[in-house]
């Protein structure tokens, strides 16, 4: 196997290497068949053809010379193994050799030339062969070995055989010699091939696998490779941009970024190597980003031949760099800009130029009711809502200004430029209309609204800090006068939230201490004119303050998130109360939302009437058109439980919330409340609260329920409520709220009967609310805060001891100012009279303030 060219070890030869050699001899072996023709002339080889022998000599030769062109050219010889096919062609030859002496031997020569005549032409022919077979020595010594033996047997001689015998080891010397040249370099070359299948296979692999791809340009810089991989991606034939320019398959770079297709010219023309270049590809219908490298490939002699490279996808890594960009500029819940964004954005605007502030507005918006919502329905309805508020911003305000989410329910608004106040005030009345439309969530209606602080720059501050946290007062100015409003920023209402802050602490104080007490308001039969029953209302004394009005800390506990304690609280209180009264007499307790979302509610109802030993029908709950916002499956089962434990239902407020008569088709209520707001001036020429009252009524009794109306006052009002059928009355008109220990005293006294005592006729219509103003006199500005206020007058807190009939004028909200004279004066207290009668309306955002509630 060694003669053969084989390697040890078990290294495997390509068949390639043996059968293009025995190819390329066949080729050339014409030339030794025409020179042995011609040396046969030339010795007379016509007068050995008239022999017998002569010719079949010439036969054999010429057939074994034609085997040996032929067979190496067959296609079947090709697929034979490398030493088969030494096998088949290493006789051949030994006959060639011998087929040719065999022919000079027979040829008639003279006896005195014979040893010239034979030895010369077959030495030359061997020599031929030799040159001809070149590094293949086993198929040269096959040849020579075959004449010379031909020849010593003709001619046995001293000459001839030191001749066979020295060319035979002079062959064999040199064959083992090449045998160990032929292995290594057959070794080389087949590790050589080896690796290059396998740098193939891997190159190939990678192509496939879609991490990556390679490129070739010609010198001049077009595409002279280019892997079909990425060619398929492009949806394009590999002729559409084999030999275009690399530069028009990508677009122009970044300037700012020093990227693309400018930087990949500049070293392409540089002839420079360079690395991960990021170029947008030009050629796909999509966006796609490339990061491309590439080397220049130079020749032995330093001739630039063109660049070589490789390539990656960078289109995913760039689509998840813009999300991480947008995640981080943009909230993920409503798309809005973020705090972080939202921040930037302030701080830029009011950055101005040339050393001055700019000129923007901040508007801080917060929603109303949404935490109700967001306890009722769940989180992911509250995170819908969320959403389309959102959707109703962006509409609202549109390319005038950015919103923003700032967190939870909070949201901001970034109007650049220069704004009117008159502007502003239309803009954020517009945003409270939109945000205040009924939504439907998961199936359900939902109402909120959205109280909104407004700061400008330069007028309220010059930095990004001062904007917020002055946009922030007038927003909690805005909740703190019955939220649904919009309020300017102005520098009094640091001292308002101030105030309110301390008034939370406080509140919590009383609340562990024992500073919260109750009142009852009695309930009046308008048929026997007997009290049937008493609301609960809830009040708080401060020790330092006196009375706090609840309309001011009922949203503090809101806010505070004290509301479901003060609400057990209340809870167990009355029903102690109420067990000490005749037995016949109820007591009505407000529930909010909060606590009707609870699943533990019931108990705690049951709990504070077993604990008071307390019927169950004595005790009545009120609740509101609030819970009505979560109207689903767990609304019915609360109502089914509470109607379980034999209490009594009363729907409180009819008609300001909630705009659905649909569910008092299911609702077991067994009274409803008729607002004040439609009672209150009912009896005056001209307004439309009776038609109202009247069909109430109608509903109620139409369904088998008792209606309540609340807020009489005077005897006109009692008279008109009478006629119109309502069956039970509450108001001033048959007694103030009073604590526990005088409803004992009056039942002990005058028992149940109640006796309506009052004005005549009504007063103007009056508005509760809590709402700092301006007074200003001789020239001084003082500070206090409305209380209640109707067309002709006001109730104002915050001015000590001011004497009778002094004149002012008071700046009630932007554009309003009125002239007044104090009529009464007590202590911080004074009753004013308006010089001229006032529009109310123009106090827009400022309803009723709310009763005090049980929770």
């Amino acid at each position: 196997m060694a003669l053969l060219g084989l390697a040890d070890g078990g290294v495997e030869v390509a068949t390639s290497w043996i059968t293009d050699a025995l190819r390329g001899i066949a080729m050339v072996w014409p030339m030794v068949l025409i020179v042995k023709l011609c040396i046969s002339l030339m010795l007379g080889a016509s007068a050995a053809l008239t022999q017998t022998t002569g010719i079949a000599i010439a036969i054999a030769l010429l057939m074994i010379d034609g085997a040996i062109m032929l067979l190496p050219r067959l296609a079947l010889f090709r697929h034979m193994l490398p030493h088969v096919q030494m096998r088949a062609i290493l006789p051949l030859m030994l006959l060639s050799g011998a087929s040719f002496g065999l022919w000079i031997n027979s040829l008639p020569i003279e006896t005195s030339r014979h040893a010239l005549y034979v030895l010369a032409p077959e030495m030359a022919v061997a020599l031929l062969a030799a040159c001809i077979l070149g590094d293949r020595r086993v198929l040269t010594l096959a040849y020579c070995v075959g004449a010379l033996l031909v020849s010593s047997y003709y001619s046995p001689t001293a000459t001839q055989l030191s001749l066979l015998v020295s060319t035979a080891l002079v062959i064999g010397i040199a064959t083992v010699r090449q045998v160990g040249t032929d292995r290594r370099r057959a070794v080389e070359q087949h590790s050589h091939e080896l690796r290059s299948m396998r740098s193939d296979r891997l190159l190939h692999e990678y192509e496939k696998s879609g991490r990556g791809w390679f490129w070739e340009t010609d010198r001049n810089g077009c595409l002279i490779y280019l892997s079909d991989t990425l060619i398929a991606s492009l949806g394009i034939r590999a002729d559409e941009v084999i030999g275009r320019p690399i530069t028009e398959i990508v677009l122009s770079g970044d300037k700012r970024q020093g990227d693309g297709e400018r930087t990949l010219g500049f070293h392409l023309s540089a002839r420079t190597a360079f690395a991960d270049i990021a170029v947008r590809a030009a050629l796909s219908q999509e966006e796609r980003w490339w990061s491309i490298s590439g080397q220049p490939v130079f020749n032995d002699y330093g001739q630039f031949y063109g660049f070589r490279g490789n390539g990656t996808d960078l289109t995913e890594m760039r689509r998840s760099q813009a999300e991480v960009t947008r995640l981080a500029q943009y909230d993920s819940l409503t798309g809005l800009a973020n705090r972080v964004h939202m921040l930037r954005s302030l701080e830029q605007a009011v950055a101005g130029s040339r050393g001055q502030p700019g000129e923007c507005v901040l508007m801080m918006l917060d929603l109303d009711r949404f935490k109700t919502v967001n306890d009722t329905l769940g989180h992911p309805a509250g995170d819908a809502l969320l959403r389309q508020v959102s959707q109703r911003l962006q509409r609202v305000v549109g390319d005038k200004g950015l919103v923003g989410r700032q967190g939870g329910d909070e949201f901001k608004i970034i109007l650049p430029g220069h704004h009117e106040n008159g502007f502003l005030s239309e803009l954020a009345q517009t945003i409270i209309s939109n945000v205040s439309q009924p939504y439907t969530i998961e199936g359900n209606p939902v109402v909120i609204g959205v109280s909104i602080g407004i700061s400008c720059c330069p007028r309220d501050g010059v930095t990004s800090d001062a904007l917020i946290r002055n946009a922030d007062l007038a927003l909690y100015a805005a909740k703190g006068d019955g939220r649904g409003v919009h309020r300017f920023y102005s520098p009094e209402m640091h001292a308002d939230a101030e105030d309110r802050r301390q008034l939370e602490e406080d509140l919590r104080h009383a609340l562990a201490a024992g500073g919260l007490h109750l009142v009852y308001q009695p309930v009046v039969s308008s048929r026997t004119e007997k009290v049937t029953g008493y609301e609960v209302l809830l009040r708080w004394t401060h020790p330092v303050r006196g009375p706090i009005s609840p309309a001011l800390f009922i949203p503090i506990a809101e806010d505070g998130g004290l509301i479901a304690q003060i609400g057990e609280w209340v809870m167990r209180t009355a029903c102690r109360d109420a067990a000490q009264w005749v037995e016949d007499v109820r007591v009505a307790v407000n529930v909010s939302p909060i606590q009707f979302a609870n699943q533990a509610f019931p108990s705690m109802v049951m709990s504070a009437l077993a604990g008071a030993q307390l019927a169950p029908e004595r005790l009545e709950l009120e609740i509101t058109e609030s819970v009505f916002l979560n109207d689903g499956a767990d609304t019915d089962a609360m109502f089914t439980k509470l109607k379980a434990l034999g209490v009594r239902l009363a729907l409180d407020d009819f008609g300001t919330g909630y705009s659905s008569l649909g569910y008092l088709k299911k609702a077991p209520f067994d009274k409803i409340k008729i607002d004040q707001s439609f009672v209150r001036g009912a009896a005056i020429k001209g307004s439309r609260n009776s038609a109202i009252i009247k069909a109430i009524v109608s509903l109620a009794e139409a369904l088998g329920m008792d209606t309540t109306a609340e807020g009489a006052e005077t005897r006109d009002e009692l008279d008109l409520i009478r006629q119109l059928g309502c069956s039970h009355i509450q108001g001033y008109i048959y007694g103030r709220p009073m604590v526990a220990a005088d409803v004992l005293a009056r039942q002990r006294s005058v028992g149940v009967m109640a006796q309506a005592e009052g004005f005549k006729s009504s007063r103007p219509e009056r508005k509760t609310m809590l709402r700092s103003i301006a007074v200003l006199h001789d020239g001084h500005v003082y500070h206090g805060k409305v209380r209640n206020i109707s067309a002709t007058g006001a109730l104002i807190e915050g001015l000590w001891n001011v004497p009778v009939d002094t004149m002012f004028s008071m700046e009630l909200t932007d554009g309003l100012t009125v002239n007044a004279r104090a009529r009464w004066s007590r202590d911080d207290r004074m009753g004013v009279e308006f010089i001229s009668p006032i529009d109310l309306s123009r106090l827009r955002g400022h309803a009723a303030a709310p009763r005090a509630i049980a929770s």
